[in-house]
């Protein structure tokens, strides 16, 4: 009698777990880095990591990650291998000491009048201000359906609705970093470094339509939307500063209406 109430007692609970199971179509990056595993101030590499990859769920700049766990280039990692995403790197007192000293001595020289005026670089008509909304465009056409969050659940960007196939296209100029399939929970990517401040990335496409280290102008069509890596048709959109994800509606231009 006890061993038949033990059996049915497993059953009930292999039955609820498979239930839990097939009614999730996909782990989405924050389920895959649960909050208990980040409260450990550490990630575990698992086959197919790589720095860039977890420098990118964490919301780090994949140099400071690499400095602070000081893994030198070209930043290889393995299997099992304890990273420290809590602590980020500070700047050290000697550093700022050993920059001002350098800097004393042309400040000297400085001091004298030029014989010569200094011609000066006309600015490049490319050069576009990122931290205003003048220096973005949106990457699709489709009404927000998801809004930035930094609570829990959490959202990156910006989810916005669209029909299979649709341009997806690039907020601002740039050159594309990633192209790929390779992080988890974002399907077929696209990530955009626009300078040495600002990334924007494209997730989910059915398809993508540029290639790593292209140099990518505003407005270019660079993906379609798809629901790969999710559970529906639509574009995920983030705009990451510093390595760390920001609200892209602060960036984006106001809509006239239905899309923000």
């Amino acid at each position: 009698m006890f061993q038949t109430a033990t059996y049915v007692s497993i059953i009930a609970i292999c039955v609820v777990m498979t239930g839990c199971l097939s009614s999730r179509e996909f782990i989405s990056t924050e389920e895959k880095f649960s909050e208990s595993k980040k409260a450990t101030g550490f990630h575990i590499v698992e086959k197919g990591d790589t720095l860039f990859s977890i420098a990118w769920t964490y919301g780090w700049d994949y140099h400071e990650l690499a400095n602070t766990n000081k893994i030198a280039k070209p930043y290889t990692i393995f299997a099992g291998q304890k990273i420290d995403i809590a602590n980020p790197p500070l700047v050290k007192k000697s550093a700022i000491v050993t920059s001002v000293g350098k800097l004393s001595k042309p400040t000297r020289r400085q001091e004298k009048p030029a014989k010569h005026p200094i011609k000066t670089r006309p600015s490049t008509p490319n050069t576009v201000s990122l931290n205003t909304r003048k220096g973005w465009n949106w990457p699709a056409k489709g009404r927000v359906i998801g809004r930035f969050s930094a609570k829990n659940p959490q959202n990156k960007g910006l989810d916005i609705a669209g029909k299979l196939g649709e341009s997806v296209n690039a907020a601002a100029a740039g050159k594309v970093v990633y192209a790929g399939k390779g992080l988890r929970g974002y399907g077929n990517l696209v990530i955009i470094k626009h300078d040495e401040k600002f990334l924007s990335a494209y997730a989910h496409t059915s398809r993508i339509l540029v290639r790593e280290k292209e140099k990518i102008k505003a407005g270019q069509i660079i993906a379609e939307i798809g629901s790969t890596g999710t559970n529906r048709v639509k574009l995920h959109f983030e705009i990451r500063r510093n390595g760390r994800p920001v609200d892209p509606l602060q960036f984006l231009p106001k809509r006239r209406s239905g899309g923000g």
